[in-house]
């Protein structure tokens, strides 16, 4: 597979790419050893990324443009490097100011490496605490709290509150292990003696299915264009990147088995030897449990141990992300683990023609793939039985730190928001009044307080201007300044935008633009519509 020249629409072959691959076989995957590089220096990429190339045989374009690109590989490093959420959750809980605490005490702005090299600071977006925001990464010690910034000065306990579960359906689908401590192991060795390819994706089809990374695809067509089809590979989306929602989180730090379950199942209804789970850099207690899992299931028999010895059992390996949220949609997810900038690639081809190294590739969303042990055990119908007419089955839904009672919440689709947040969130804490929801991360949309009569559906929710998306809630309050809250998004759009297209490219830095400016001529710029 390596060794092939991937054609191209038009019958155009990349070159470059099919140079890469044919390296990668040889030494390891470039993406790690930029890592490597990444971890022993504080010079920028301009100073070790070509070496790196050179050393795996690839021009020096093949290591500056991911070593430039990825904000983990670009961003300057010190002895003691800290990485502060400023994501939409982790704004709303402190209107911003946090940042600003964090760099005060640390002595050093964000993006910048202190003058005596002793600690870096790095602004991200979204770490999976937005139920306890704002919160930090000091190192890969996660800390949160609204005295984040006296955390890291030491002038507090460190915390690293864990995530608030309730299962709401009475039967739970994705929390059955977290919850009802169910072996999703237990459910891969009966299928695996039991059912045939056909017997998995049938079921799968029967349930209706449709991807929760967010674009609602159904589940079992993918598994179809991509099953018979030589050298399939499935990939796990574990780039959970819509601020708001740490869903993806949640499965991979407390079932890793769960998803490696339910990724070695799509492997069997795929016929794919090889599964691929790519993790979030900025989730590395989920990196760490996911490894550790893949270890146990090797040694238990339920995973293969190489690529070579797979067949009913899949080989799986865990690949870190670099930090950059276009990189979790599917083509972008592929070049990043070929070693490529993540950037979105021309569809046609789909990956599930021409994805990992040209290989057909079925790529599903970490919840989605969790989701199909129940399938398997209980049969598709019943899971069908469940959610809404459509859009069937169960959605963790994610509550930000602003809510009385936050934390993840299992509920079956078609549930009105109003519920979830007023029976379930309690509503906003400390009696404070609710003026906008925002739903589906900060491309998502919002809802105003009076529209939350909303179905917990895609359509619903898209005929309010919302959408699903990972289902993340995050709620203000009138605290909250319009201004800079579209100012923070816009933000958020203008430098996690990939560049690759104008539409993109040119509209968030001229929304970006409108935003700092306080907003369109003519139009209201301070305080919430009344």
């Amino acid at each position: 597979m390596a060794g092939r020249l991937p054609a191209e629409p038009g019958g155009h072959r990349d070159a470059f790419r099919a140079l890469t691959a044919r390296h990668a076989a040889h030494g390891g995957s470039l993406p790690a050893r930029l890592e490597r590089a990444r971890a022993t220096t504080a010079d920028g990429p301009d100073e070790w990324a070509p070496q790196v190339a050179a050393a795996a045989g690839l021009p020096a374009a093949a290591g500056l443009g991911p070593a430039t690109y990825f904000a983990d590989l670009a961003a300057p490093r010190g002895e003691r490097h800290v990485r502060v959420c400023t994501a939409t959750a982790c704004f709303a809980a402190r209107g911003g100011r946090h940042a600003r605490e964090v760099e005060e005490a640390l002595g050093v702005t964000a993006g910048n490496v202190s003058a005596d090299g002793r600690a870096s600071l790095q602004g991200v977006r979204c770490l999976g605490y937005c139920y306890a925001g704002p919160a930090a990464l000091d190192g890969t010690r996660p800390r949160a709290g609204s005295d984040l910034a006296d955390q890291l000065a030491g002038r507090t306990e460190p915390r690293e509150p864990g995530i608030p579960v309730a299962d709401t359906t009475g039967a739970p689908v994705l929390l059955a292990g977290i919850v009802n401590g169910e072996s999703a192991w237990d459910i891969w060795r009966r299928a695996r003696d039991r059912l045939r390819p056909d017997d998995v994706l049938e079921e799968v089809a029967a349930s209706g299915l449709r991807g929760r990374g967010g674009a609602g695809f159904p589940v079992a067509d993918k598994w179809r264009a991509v099953s018979g089809r030589a050298g399939a590979v499935v990939v796990a989306n574990g780039d959970e990147g819509d601020p708001g929602s740490y869903a993806d989180r949640l499965l991979m730090e407390e079932d890793p088995e769960r998803v490696l379950a339910g990724l070695a199942l799509a492997c069997v209804a795929c016929g794919a030897r090889r599964g691929v789970v790519l993790v979030r850099s900025e989730y590395p207690t989920a990196m760490a449990r996911l490894r550790r899992a893949v270890e146990a299931a090797t040694a238990e028999g339920d995973l293969a141990p190489s690529a070579d010895a797979a067949g009913p059992r899949p080989f799986v390996e865990i690949v870190e992300g670099a930090g950059s949220y276009v990189a979790g949609e599917e083509t972008a997810l592929i070049a990043r683990l070929e070693g490529a900038r993540g950037v979105a690639r021309p569809r046609p081809p789909y990956p599930t023609d021409h994805g990992l190294w040209d290989a057909p590739t079925a790529v599903n969303n970490v919840e989605t793939l969790a989701s199909v042990p129940w399938i398997v055990e209980h049969g598709g119908p019943a899971y069908a039985r469940r959610g809404a007419q459509g859009e069937t089955g169960t959605k963790l839904v994610c509550l930000s730190e602003r809510f009385a009672r936050p934390g993840a919440y299992e509920v079956e689709l078609g549930m009105p928001v109003q519920d979830i947040v007023s029976r379930y969130g309690g509503g906003l804490k400390d009696g404070r009044e609710l003026v906008a929801l925002q739903i589906g991360g900060p491309l998502g949309g919002f809802l105003a307080s009076d529209a939350l009569d909303t179905a917990l559906t895609s359509q619903a929710l898209v005929d309010r201007g919302a959408a699903l998306g990972h289902a993340g809630m995050v709620a203000f309050d009138a605290d909250t300044d319009p201004v800079e809250l579209l100012r923070h998004i816009w933000e958020f759009a203008a430098e996690e935008s990939c560049g690759a297209c104008s539409p993109c490219r040119v509209g968030t830095r001229r929304g970006l633009s409108i935003a700092r400016a306080g907003g369109p001529p003519g139009r209201r710029t301070s305080g919430w519509p009344a």
